[in-house]
């Protein structure tokens, strides 16, 4: 089958594309060998539905404090609340690259089934939450539709690898960025769009103003439209294509040698740690949203051991595939894992605590109930669309040429250095609409982390893993989120009650500390 971008992307006999110049790559000339380039065109099919998808995910990151407050909840509960997104993605994203390295559904192809599926069940879910009237329902849905947009961006990021050139790879995830950037943009602002269009902005207490509601209805729509154009103007390359350009559609099945010598005892120390602990949190009464990081480490220890025994018994599983992979991360990919740990950390807190930061300190309110905060909301929103706006436009401009004077890695240090700089502003600006300029530095990071580690990872790691591997490099994006949602609520009351601002210098330490790790990085000849 011959449909849409992809026939619109790419010669038939795989010379040149379209007839226009090549994109991204390293010379003028064709690839060297194994998949044609694509031109923007091409470039453009293969990630615009994460313009849909970025559109879902602004609207959560933005306004699910803002939803939670207006049924009930309070500041200390918010990172509890949260718990649902990281988690969720934690367990999805590793599977969907699992399956997805394994899928061919004919004229859907390997990708684009998941792209489809999770867009229409996070749309479903982005209708839903504005009609809640309880906490509870919130929450439960804040569970699915953040799953449900785990599913549909997870095989993006392989999609990128799948039908690129390793010379392109930086294009690509260069444009995926400047989508994700754009689309951010549109959800972030879409309340304060509306609140000027006239609709009410300010509910009575139980219910979420009518911006909001409209606003998550209008997201919907545009995701999976965004999310159809991709799916109806590519065409994916079959598994008889990727064997002619030398590479595997899916792995080899078989046991994982490498796992199976391992001493299962070794799992031991994973239960050890999650049920030390628990004890230390029950002992000090500490959060209980901390016996959810303890049931981590101890169930990730029973996995670790269980697979290691089935490897042994040369038995073949999912988990043993999916713990093997993980365990058996290469070098560069660990150390990436590291700098995502940090910066995720950072990027966790700013969106839990911006609004209630910037409604106490800029509009002198922490009253959810209150108008001002209601106003401080969508002012959150015009600062997120900020962050977000520059970093499409630096994603495009600012990173190629930053990386072609510095390198990939001094690159990345640099963008996490601008968004530490970025969140340690926060602590010294009274105004808000200072704060603007913060989001300038804070979205010169926010390109970086979204292409910088993908552009590396995607030209390292076996093209018929880089799902799973992609899914699995998500697990360190995850971690930190869990780890903010249940230890930050503690910190804050030990320390900082009534200040939610100082977690501002938390986000700005994990930067610096990602920035540094990354300068300890080291690429291959051309990588780099």
């Amino acid at each position: 089958m011959q449909t849409g971008g992809q026939a619109k992307s790419h010669h038939r006999e795989g010379s040149q594309v379209s007839g226009k110049p090549e994109c991204g790559a390293e010379d003028s000339g064709q690839a060297r060998t194994g998949k044609p380039k694509l031109d923007w065109a091409g470039l453009w099919n293969i990630s615009f539905g994460f313009f849909g998808i970025q559109i879902g995910f602004a609207l959560q990151n933005a306004n699910m404090s803002r939803v939670f407050q207006s049924l009930g909840s309070s500041i200390d509960d918010l990172p509890a609340l949260w718990i649902a997104a990281p988690l969720t993605g934690l367990l999805v994203q590793p599977l969907i690259g699992h399956f997805s390295d394994r899928t061919w559904l004919g004229r859907l192809g390997r990708r684009r089934p998941y792209f489809l599926a999770g867009a229409v069940l996070a749309a479903l879910s982005l209708v839903a939450m504005p009609l809640q009237g309880a906490l509870i329902g919130a929450a439960l849905l804040l569970w699915v539709l953040d799953a449900s947009l785990n599913v549909a961006m997870e095989p993006f990021r392989a999609f990128v690898g799948d039908m690129l050139h390793k010379d392109q790879h930086t294009a690509g995830y260069a444009v995926q960025t400047a989508f994700i950037g754009a689309g951010a943009v549109v959800g972030s602002l879409f309340p304060t769009l509306l609140d000027a269009a006239g609709i009410a902005n300010v509910a009575p207490a139980g219910q979420i103003p009518d911006t909001v509601r409209y606003s998550f209805w209008a997201g919907g729509a545009a995701l999976v439209a965004a999310v159809l154009w991709t799916v109806l103007n590519t065409r994916e390359y079959s598994p008889a294509e990727m064997a002619a350009f030398g590479e595997r559609q899916a792995p080899e099945a078989g046991i994982d040698t490498a796992l199976a010598a391992r001493d299962p005892k070794l799992a031991l120390g994973w239960i050890m740690a999650g049920a030390l602990l628990a004890g230390v949190v029950r002992h000090e009464a500490l959060a209980k949203e901390l016996y959810l990081l303890a049931g981590l480490l101890a169930a990730y220890g029973m996995a670790y051991g269980w697979a290691i025994l089935l490897a042994r018994r040369g038995k073949s599983s999912l988990l043993s595939s999916i713990v093997g992979d993980f365990s058996g991360m290469p070098p560069i990919m660990k150390r990436l894992a590291l700098v995502q740990f940090f910066s995720w950390s950072a990027l966790f807190i700013m969106w839990i605590y911006t609004t209630p930061i910037v409604a106490q300190i800029g509009f002198g309110t922490s009253d959810p109930a209150s108008p001002a905060y209601q106003e401080a909301g969508n002012y959150v929103g015009r600062l997120f669309s900020i962050y977000n706006g520059v970093a499409a436009v630096a994603a495009m401009l600012v990173l190629p040429a930053l990386s072609r004077r510095f390198g990939k890695v001094r690159t990345h240090a640099i963008g996490l250095l601008a968004g530490a700089a970025g969140f340690g502003s926060y602590l010294f600006i009274q105004t808000p609409a200072w704060l603007q300029v913060s989001e300038v530095a804070i979205g010169l990071c926010w390109a970086s982390i979204l292409a910088m580690p993908y552009a590396i990872l995607a030209s390292s790691l076996p093209q018929s893993k880089l799902g799973v591997s992609m899914g699995l490099f998500n697990v360190f994006v995850v971690l930190p989120q869990l780890l903010v949602a249940t230890v930050m609520h503690t910190i804050m009351d030990a320390f900082f009650p009534s200040e939610p601002v100082w977690t501002m210098a938390f986000a700005a330490a994990t930067l610096a500390l990602a920035a540094i790790t990354m300068l300890t990085l080291r690429l291959e000849e051309g990588q780099g």
